[in-house]
């Protein structure tokens, strides 16, 4: 009977690196297949431009995923700042479940809060402003209005913009803010968070209101390696693909 509840975040998966698209395949194909359910929390693609790209590799991890769902493992996605545009279209392609950008899910009755992990990231303000303007349905609209191949010059413009802007900032700006941490927690009445996007991965004991709680930052994926989170019906662990 499956059991294990999977956590997984910041794959980035592109053309220009088979190898994590390679692993995440065979992550679906078995250790996935295992679970009850698998949570992916944003960026499984570094760049999306559309439910109607199905540019290599975006057709066999769709495959995949819908191999996976139909095997019986129940597979959520959250969006991340790399693929916000991710629609219904892929969903109904895959058979996948769409969250918002906060999830509470109870693990063992207790309610655990899921996000990607950017809107923790409020020091940060000139993300934050891009990232309120770019999920409006007119901004999203005016984007997709546009022919594939015009989609997919700016993504790899796009791509290069952020790598040199990621270079130019301080890094602390990039990781969460405490402060919007414990009021997140609190609003959403939640002692468990999970999340990824800061490429930063570790477990933080935090303290809310007297009470103890715990940041769970999952870790991006590599050429060389992968990692999920297991919930076990006990414990969180980690396991390396």
């Amino acid at each position: 009977m499956k059991q294990d509840i999977l956590f997984i975040s910041d794959l980035h998966l592109s053309l220009e690196k088979p190898e994590i698209t390679r692993r995440f395949v065979d992550f679906l194909q078995q250790r996935a297949r295992q679970a009850e359910a698998l949570y992916i929390l944003g960026d499984l693609f570094d760049a999306w431009i559309g439910d109607d790209d199905n540019t290599p590799p975006n057709k066999s991890v769709k495959n995949a995923l819908k191999q996976l769902s139909a095997s019986g493992t129940k597979v959520f996605l959250l969006q991340g700042n790399r693929d916000f545009l991710l629609g219904q279209r892929f969903c109904d392609e895959t058979g996948i479940i769409l969250l918002d950008e906060f999830a509470v899910i109870e693990l063992s009755g207790q309610p655990t809060l899921l996000t990607h992990g950017d809107l923790l990231c409020s020091d940060d303000l000139a993300y934050q402003a891009f990232r309120l303007k770019s999920r409006s349905p007119e901004w999203q609209q005016n984007v997709l209005s546009k022919p594939l191949w015009l989609r997919l010059l700016a993504a790899r413009w796009y791509r290069l913009r952020s790598y040199f802007h990621k270079r130019k900032k301080n890094q602390d700006i990039m990781d969460v803010n405490q402060k919007t941490v414990l009021e997140t927690l609190r609003k959403f009445e939640c002692r468990t968070l999970i999340h990824g996007h800061t490429h930063r991965p570790a477990t933080h004991i935090v303290s809310i209101d007297g009470h103890a709680g715990q940041r769970i930052v999952l870790a991006d994926w590599k050429k060389h390696s992968g990692e999920c989170l297991c919930w076990d019906g006990a414990v969180f662990l980690r396991e390396s693909l």
